[in-house]
């Protein structure tokens, strides 16, 4: 079952107006040349509003299966060079999270170690016929959408986690096109249907606000107003 990550916040010793957000500025994934990479130019907004004749729940599901095979399918394609070695943690920028057991212990692990938590947790759900139920006339349980919230949540870490430390080789292998289509399908999404608290998402507020502002589905502007959080974010080391 998955379990609740508690956020812990430390607060480094630069002074929040220090020079710690530099480093933003040297993150290859940011690039024009590359954030503009799409496989197409489809308008996400509109791919995932809620079709009038489909159940909520129906479309959760749908969805949330379809971006755990996709996501599921990207790590894979960088997973041999996410090791015990290169990714000693789960980090994502300046933020390391951690995994908690059914017991609710906390786990630190390498990244390889806690994404194969993530899509076996995700896997185990999107299976179940009592969670996930496929046969005409099965309800769906009451605790669903928490449950679809918590599976978008490690899926957003990671995505992150694949941009923070392994851009390079999804460049190498010219995926970065299929990971920003993704990206943004899946942000839109989760904004749509408030899947996921903001400050969970604020350590990719800048790469979000190039691939997802003004009013553009499948990328749009760099300049976008955003929710300017993402520079705060950079003062503070986290662990999750």
């Amino acid at each position: 079952m998955i379990r609740k990550l508690s956020p812990i916040i430390e607060k480094s010793k630069g002074k929040p107006n220090g020079k710690k957000p530099a480093p933003e500025e040297k993150k290859l994934y940011l690039e024009p040349e590359y954030t503009k990479s799409r496989i197409t130019d489809f308008e996400f907004k509109e791919l995932v509003m809620l079709p009038r004749e489909i159940d909520l729940n129906e479309w959760l599901a749908s969805n949330t299966t379809t971006f755990f095979h996709h996501i599921n399918l990207q790590y894979s394609t960088i997973s041999e060079f996410c090791t015990g070695e290169s990714c000693q943690t789960m980090a994502v920028c300046n933020t390391q999270y951690y995994w908690y057991d059914e017991r609710g212990k906390k786990i630190k692990c390498t990244a390889p170690q806690y994404v194969d938590f993530v899509m076996s947790s995700v896997q185990k759900l999107v299976t179940d016929e009592d969670v996930f139920p496929t046969k005409y006339g099965k309800e769906f349980p009451n605790s669903f959408e928490s449950l679809v919230k918590k599976i978008c949540k490690y899926l957003f870490h990671v995505l992150a986690h694949i941009y923070s430390s392994h851009f390079k080789e999804t460049l190498a292998l010219e995926l970065h096109g299929h990971l920003n289509t993704l990206y943004t399908h899946f942000i839109l999404f989760i904004r749509e249907f408030n899947l996921v608290d903001p400050k969970e998402t604020t350590i990719m507020d800048d790469l979000t606000e190039v691939l997802c502002s003004s009013g553009s589905g499948s990328g749009g502007s760099s300049n976008g107003s955003g929710n300017g959080s993402s520079a705060g974010a950079q003062n503070h080391v986290k662990e999750r």
